[in-house]
């Protein structure tokens, strides 16, 4: 039996039910979002997940193929490298250590990209159009060869990479905010919040930053599929991860060695980044698609 409604109010979805419903329609990122969501409970639970330790060695079961192979042991699914050492173990914390580091750089550039790209949007006169040549230089490098250059400068480890994987991404937060705050700057209601009165801070976090998080969020997934990319590249390069860290970029770079006689080495490692770096950007992508076709309605 229907409810009963005595006003025959109806119902307006909220911003974020319209872009779900966007998202929904969009097969390929739906099925990418639950894949992220499946990297992300990795993250979290890969210890649990994992069967044996990553560093723990097999003397008796050498470069075992996988076990859909026939010379496969069921006992290591995606086999052993030339170590004894599992494979799917070490790629289930190399996800970890990847994905999780990445997650880490992405929200620490974006809190400080936020922050000095609200201060050059609002900014005039000679400091802004310094920060604004700045950017516009930096932006033209490539993040993996700025990040290569911070290391030559520092040295090389897992925390350097990290620093300047984490220093090559917030010029791209500055650049957008600064976009969009000036932008939002010349909207009515910011300027009949400074006719009342409010000083910058509170026009940023009031008026400017809820506008703000579509942005936000488009970017977010784009920097989180370049730092996981560059982490795996400083990895690979062994600028970054150093053996026998089981990063996938440092997996990748110790799977040469052993790649005609084991290519499972490779081939597993080299798999994971693919798969998390697509459905990361399809992820990007269907956002992008959701967001710009509520604003169209």
């Amino acid at each position: 039996m229907p409810r009963l409604n005595l006003y025959q109010e109806e119902f307006y979805p909220s911003p974020i039910q319209n872009t779900w419903k966007e998202f929904k329609e969009n097969h390929a990122a739906l099925m990418s979002l639950y894949c992220v969501i499946f990297f992300i409970f990795v993250m979290i639970f890969g210890p649990l997940l994992a069967p044996f330790d990553p560093l723990q060695q097999h003397i008796d079961f050498l470069l075992v193929p996988p076990a859909w192979d026939n010379n496969g042991d069921i006992s290591h699914l995606f086999g052993t490298d030339g170590l004894g050492r599992d494979m799917l173990s070490r790629i289930i914390y190399g996800c970890r250590m990847t994905f999780g580091i990445s997650l880490v750089l992405v929200i620490i550039s974006m809190l400080i990209g936020v922050s000095l790209g609200a201060m050059a949007g609002m900014s005039k006169g000679l400091r802004s159009s310094v920060v604004n040549h700045l950017l516009d230089s930096i932006m033209a490098i490539p993040t993996l060869l700025i990040a290569i250059i911070i290391i030559a400068i520092v040295g090389t480890g897992l925390v350097n990479s990290m620093w300047a994987i984490s220093l090559a991404l917030i010029p791209q937060f500055i650049h957008q905010t600064r976009d969009i705050v000036r932008q939002k700057m010349k909207k009515e209601y910011v300027l009949a919040a400074q006719l009342d009165g409010a000083g910058k801070v509170h026009i940023f976090f009031n008026s400017i930053l809820p506008n703000m998080a579509e942005m936000l969020v488009v970017q977010v997934t784009l920097a989180l599929s370049v730092a996981i990319l560059d982490i795996s590249a400083l990895g690979f390069l062994n600028l970054g991860a150093q053996a026998p860290s089981p990063e996938l970029g440092a997996l990748l770079s110790e799977g040469l060695a052993s790649a005609y006689v084991a290519p499972w080495n490779i081939a597993m490692p080299g798999a994971a980044i693919f798969l998390m770096m697509m459905s990361i950007n399809l992820v990007g992508d269907g956002l992008r698609s959701a967001l710009r076709y509520r604003l169209l309605r």
